[in-house]
């Protein structure tokens, strides 16, 4: 077989969280696989809120990955130090794609959103994983890209490894989508799963997640359906052009659900999913809600179980299109980033 054209791909990674080191990881791991795709990716910076690395000759992975096992303070890192932002990122003009991964902020959407402007605007692909600008901010960002002839890549905040964005993208093209529902948050369905098989109370079962590291000290935007709000609202403005906010949601948890209900429904055959849902009618409205829901074995979303999760879209000449699956944690998550990555290295256009 010919080998593919080599493309070096120069790369900024900023925020440097679990996810950010697992990518790097990752990078690593996959440095075979990705020149059999005709791509060496170099990692020139790597950004903090208190600074960060720089090689204009790409960063030495493997001796990062030993210094991160010792260190947190990547400034200390050959290369490192507050000196290194954003700005002189851009001012030098050695990247071609930039990964963000910082905290969210629902409401704000900063500061990933002031970063992804300035790379958009410079001519930067850029990848997030952070949620935050796209909630707030998803159509002015994709006209951004569109306007410097550069890519956004999203699908990391909808989902992680499940394709969801993706797949609504490429296998819904030229179908006009009429509903989105999904179980769009594994730890809600990691904690109802636990109370439905064992028979314990909600507080039970959020113990075990919280041990098990699947939930969060604070859970609340997990338990009380903000997550899956978030991951609604990014498929419905992306996939049916719209630009809604979480002031269209109705939204409900899953905190006052008893062991008691979920055995009636139990009995009756049916599983109880936290469902994310948009439904546009016949008249043209629009309703978005996150609610619990009994399901019986004939809904395709019946059997999501445990961290799994799940999207179906339903569309006017199509019928409907269902992914499930996709891996839970830090690694999974990294992968959705480089999938993402992979894909503006082929071609695809996410933003057209």
């Amino acid at each position: 077989m010919k080998q593919a054209e080599k493309t070096t791909m120069r790369l900024a990674v900023i925020g440097f969280g679990g996810v950010g080191k697992a990518l790097i990881r990752l990078l690593e791991d996959k440095k075979e696989t990705l020149a059999g795709d005709g791509l060496e990716i170099r990692v020139n910076y790597i950004l903090e809120y208190y600074g960060g690395i720089y090689n204009s000759g790409g960063i030495d992975l493997p001796e990062l990955i030993d210094f991160m096992a010792k260190e947190k303070d990547i400034t200390k890192f050959p290369g490192g130090g507050p000196q290194v932002t954003l700005e002189t990122a851009l001012a030098a003009g050695d990247v071609d794609l930039a990964v963000i991964m910082t905290p969210t902020n629902k409401e704000t959407g900063e500061p990933g959103l002031s970063f992804i402007r300035s790379l958009l605007a410079a001519g930067v692909h850029t990848v997030t994983s952070d949620k935050g600008p796209v909630l707030v901010a998803y159509n002015e960002l994709a006209a951004l890209a569109r306007e410097h002839g550069v890519q956004l890549g999203i699908g990391c905040t909808t989902g992680g490894a499940l394709p969801s964005v993706n797949g609504g993208m490429m296998d819904m093209a030229g179908a006009d989508i009429l509903s989105i529902e999904g179980v769009l948050n594994g730890t809600t369905n990691f904690i109802l799963k636990d109370m439905e098989e064992n028979g314990v109370s909600y507080e039970e079962a959020l113990k075990k997640a919280q041990e098990c590291g699947i939930a969060e000290t604070d859970p609340t935007l997990d338990v009380e359906g903000w997550d899956t709000a978030t991951k609604l609202l990014i498929l419905t403005n992306v996939h049916m052009g719209l630009s809604k906010t979480l002031k269209d949601v109705s939204v409900e948890g899953i905190t006052r659900l008893t062991k008691e209900e979920v055995a009636a429904a139990a009995a009756e055959g049916k599983k109880y999913k936290l469902v994310g849902k948009t439904e546009k009618s016949e008249d043209g409205s629009l309703s978005m809600t996150v609610r619990l829901e009994k399901l019986g074995p004939d809904h395709l979303l019946y059997g999501v179980e445990g961290k799994n999760k799940a999207v179906r879209y339903t569309c006017d000449s199509l019928g409907d299109l269902v992914l499930i699956g996709g891996a839970s944690g830090v690694t999974p998550a990294a992968a959705s980033i480089l999938r993402d990555i992979v894909n503006i290295h082929r071609g695809y256009r996410f933003v057209r």
